[in-house]
């Protein structure tokens, strides 16, 4: 038996009509040919032409490309719906960029016309090229391969060779060797037609459907998330409901009811850092244990959230994002009653904790002379002071090895009732008054746990305590469709590895008496493009087959030996005179590009 001819020569006209048997290796549609002669298309024309374009995949992979693009603004340029406090800075500084953003919707980009239109186009884009092609895939699939050409050695990979055993014994092993193989398989006429590789197309339609899920899932997630930070000091609680968040933004179709019911109460924040070495101050163990209830009667159960390990509750997750310290003050009044006690939050400033923020005193407490005012300290923390001699106010590092608070204090209105929203870290001078040291200077002190600041004038005292907690910042997130956009990827990547790495291909086996009665056996392969592989294969099968049908030597046409006495070759040795090649006329084989153009 002779090696797997390839012949690559290309042919035109009726050499490359192959029918049935060179189509539909693919649900590509086929591009109509340009005709010089063609009338005015019309409206209808027109139309018909634009949808072809819009639902073409070329089209579709060049508005995935803008979609990309269109994404790298919103990720270089402040959006409202991120930090509105970063967008209002860049307003202040850039008075000519700012206006022309605005008109742009570079502020918003998610959400602004041009980028929703781009995301729709690709959505439509996708659709219309992905339906058509499904249905055309699975009448495929419901279909059985193309009966044999004409002429099987006309296509890039063909063999023969003669034997001795009947036409149907050779089809009925070549039957069941290629349903063996996986091929699907049957008999036409007086030839076997097998088909492989379904997984290529199929990968193909997975890959672009599952693009079209993730599509789906990220607006889905946009539409319905929200997104919450909330600072829990160690012993306190936290309750998912709108009036508990320290800011909360979600998208356009969320509703308060959509937040998922549970609440948590704050153990113990841990935090070890790094001693000695390069690292020095890098947290080594950052960790909070909480208990937590799932609805309004739900059991309580014990949980720990680290960081990148955040506790899932129905479809929220709560991540530990942060942390920091709250110094335990007590303020009384001139008569010394506790007019106020609690753990301040104090927000960090660098990697050593360097700490801010200010204590309010709203309700309670009266001046010496009986009327009511509010108090206001602002507060400086460093957990590792560095000494007086050091001349600065900055951790030295993010234990609590050396606490030190800092304090200045004011009296007056702090104007919390005037209905407008305060930052609880920051306070509103502009009706408060200072209280004044011996030397007539703002009065500050620095304190140690367990130390008191006394106001001058009887006005009262703050003491900062021995108990200083710790705080955990949160972010509460819930983003529905989070599940179907990771599941959509994995399934892109194993459709894109399928359409890749598997060929579709189809092989033919003719079985037919010859004019001497001997049986005439031909076998040819097609696949999608030009590969190896498939003559690979075709040789493959045609030896397992020769095996069982093993060949006989042509008939000399004289009868007479060889000239040189050579004996007869072994019909069953590669290159055997029975085998036919690609050098005889009708053995042009027909590339598999031009195949499927017929």
């Amino acid at each position: 038996m002779s090696d797997t001819t390839t012949d690559n020569s290309t042919q035109t006209g009726d050499d490359q009509d192959l029918g049935a048997a060179g189509s539909q290796l693919s649900t590509a549609p086929v591009e109509d040919s340009p005709s010089p002669d063609l009338p005015s298309l019309g409206v209808i024309g027109w139309a018909r032409w634009f949808w072809r374009q819009l639902t073409s995949m070329r089209v579709a992979l060049l508005l995935l490309l803008l979609l990309s693009l269109a994404a790298i603004p919103g990720s270089l340029i402040p959006q409202t719906g991120i930090n509105e406090a970063q967008v209002a800075d860049f307003r202040e500084r850039h008075d000519v960029l700012a206006p022309v953003y605005d008109k742009l919707g570079l502020f918003n980009v998610y959400s602004s016309v041009w980028f929703s239109a781009i995301y729709i186009l690709l959505f439509v884009s996708l659709i219309g090229c992905i339906v058509p092609r499904t249905w055309q895939f699975v009448g495929q699939l419901r279909g059985r391969p193309p009966g044999a050409p004409r002429r099987l050695t006309r296509l890039p990979a063909h063999t023969t060779w003669r034997t001795s055993a009947d036409p149907e014994e050779v089809r009925e092993a070549a039957l069941a060797l290629l349903r063996k193989r996986r091929f699907r398989a049957h008999a036409v006429g007086d030839a076997v037609a097998a088909e492989k590789g379904y997984l290529r197309e199929l990968g193909n339609l997975a890959f672009h459907l599952a693009l079209i899920v993730m599509l789906i899932a990220f607006a889905w997630g946009q539409l319905f998330k929200s997104e919450g930070n909330k600072i829990v000091v160690e012993g306190d609680g936290f309750s998912n409901t709108l009036t508990q968040y320290d800011d909360f933004k979600s998208g356009n179709l969320f509703t308060n009811d959509d937040l998922e019911p549970f609440s948590f109460d704050v153990e113990e924040f841990t935090g070890t850092y790094e001693r000695t070495g390069p690292n020095r101050g890098t947290p080594r163990t950052y960790e909070t244990e909480v208990t937590y209830t799932e609805g309004a009667d739900g059991e309580e159960k014990n949980a720990l959230i680290k960081v990148n390990n955040p506790l899932e509750i129905g479809d929220a997750k709560v991540y530990l994002v942060s942390h920091g310290y709250a110094p335990v003050v007590t303020v009384r009044d001139g008569k010394g009653e506790i007019v106020y006690q609690d753990a301040v939050p104090l927000l960090p400033l660098d990697n050593n904790v360097t700490s801010n923020g200010v204590v309010k005193v709203l309700d309670g407490y009266r001046n010496p002379q009986g009327k009511k005012e509010q108090l206001g300290f602002q507060a400086f923390f460093v957990p590792t002071f560095g000494g007086s001699a050091s001349g600065t106010m900055l951790s030295q590092f993010p234990a609590l090895d050396y606490p030190v608070l800092a304090l200045n204090a004011y009296h007056g209105d702090l104007k919390a009732d005037s209905g407008i929203p305060q930052s609880v870290y920051q306070m509103d001078k502009t009706k408060m008054k200072e209280f004044k040291d011996a030397d007539g200077e703002l009065l500050k002190k620095l304190l140690t746990p367990g130390e008191t600041m006394t106001l001058p004038g009887g006005a009262g005292s703050i003491t900062f305590e021995k108990d200083i907690k710790e705080w955990a910042g949160f972010q509460v997130v819930q983003e529905p469709g989070g599940g179907w956009a990771l599941g959509a990827a994995l399934t892109a990547i194993g459709g894109l590895a399928a359409s890749l790495f598997v060929q579709r291909r189809r092989v033919w086996v003719r079985a037919v008496r010859g004019d001497d009665g001997v049986t005439v056996v031909e076998m040819a392969g097609l696949g999608r493009s030009e590969s190896a592989k498939v003559p690979e294969e075709l040789g493959d099968l045609a030896e397992t087959l020769y095996e069982r049908a093993p060949g006989v030597p042509d008939p000399e046409p004289d009868g007479a030996p060889e000239p040189d006495g050579t004996p007869p070759e072994d019909p069953g040795a590669p290159g055997a005179s029975g085998t036919t090649t690609s050098t005889d006329t009708d053995s042009q084989a027909v590339p598999a590009e031009g195949a499927e153009q017929q």
